[in-house]
């Protein structure tokens, strides 16, 4: 009989093979040994180099850029390992690709995040294990369990340095107050709100921030920093309101557009993603207040979780 160590098995796609490495050390195992590679044609090919047969297995692959080539390779990859014999399959995402299209916001678009849902679970996974998801829904557009993770014990720790005598929590628009109450509340600090409105007849926009940022230490969390516009927008009004210093958070360094260029021109004393998305050269060589903080531990112990058949909510509710 196989022990639990044995029968767990964690495979990466080619979008972060780092993390599923520190995901790995954390569970003291080494990563599935398989490939992935495309053909001329542009054609993906995924083939094991080990036997999954009755295992409980576990593929990471954030679906970033390439978006579309990731999650077709997370879709392959699953598709392997269910006519490999694998006794359960789980899809890692620490980052979800398509989770901004979760509505239909005008006539004849479509619901995106729901087609790619409906893809993975049909492609053969029998478990979702997903960090941060852009909109809290999407949880229910899987019909098969998903595990919801948080980045916020990686960024308590990172900034329990500041200290909560002077620190306040700052919710850079209405949309983000949820995340940014719950912050404020685990670490025992100040909130405030930015409330943008544009005025009848034109093209102004009021800023009203409700709460204190004079002379306080403002720090901003959100799930992603795409272009950077709502954060970078939100951190000169707050420095305009005399704030001491301002520091920008994210779970998913998506990094998109603009914004190398909107973060270089706002006056960040830090900005903190963490390791969902893999950070490229060009970002650490533009961003030198850049900080980048591992998940690893978490995903890790997630995956021990459910494996071990334990709960993973209280990973965010013991303390």
């Amino acid at each position: 009989m196989l022990s639990p160590t044995e029968e767990l098995k964690v495979f990466s796609g080619r979008s972060n093979p780092a993390l599923t490495d520190e995901i790995c050390n954390y569970l003291e195992i080494r990563p599935g040994r398989a490939h992935a590679e495309t053909f001329p044609d542009g054609e993906l090919f995924v083939k094991l180099h080990e036997d999954v047969r009755g295992r409980d297995v576990y593929v990471v692959q954030s679906t970033c850029r390439p978006v579309n080539d990731n999650l077709i390779e997370l879709l392959v990859f699953i598709d392997c390992l269910r006519r490999a014999s694998a006794r359960r399959v789980t899809a890692v995402l620490p980052y979800f690709g398509y989770a901004r299209q979760d509505r239909k916001e005008e006539g004849r678009v479509p619901i995106t995040a729901k087609l790619v849902c409906n893809l993975i679970t049909q492609a053969g996974a029998n478990r979702v294990l997903a960090m941060d998801l852009h909109a809290a829904q999407i949880q229910g557009f899987f019909d098969i369990p998903l595990d919801h993770l948080q980045a916020e014990p990686a960024f308590s720790k990172h900034f329990r340095s500041l200290g909560p005598e002077r620190l306040t929590l700052v919710s850079p628009d209405v949309g983000n107050v949820k995340r940014a109450r719950a912050y404020a509340e685990k670490m025992g600090c100040e909130l405030a709100i930015i409330d943008k409105r544009r005025t009848s007849g034109s093209t102004a926009v009021v800023h009203t921030i409700i709460g204190n940022v004079e002379g306080r230490d403002v720090l901003m969390i959100d799930d992603m920093i795409a272009t950077a516009g709502t954060l970078c927008e939100a951190a000169r009004i707050v420095k305009e309101k005399g704030a001491r210093s301002v520091r920008g958070a994210a779970t998913h360094a998506v990094f998109a557009g603009p914004a190398f260029d909107r973060l270089e021109q706002t006056p960040f004393t830090e900005i903190a993603v963490t390791s969902t998305i893999p950070v490229t050269n060009e970002a650490r060589e533009r961003l030198p207040n850049l900080s980048v903080l591992s998940v690893a531990d978490i995903l890790g112990e997630a995956i021990a979780r459910i494996h071990k058949n334990q709960s993973v909510s209280s990973l965010f509710t013991s303390s």
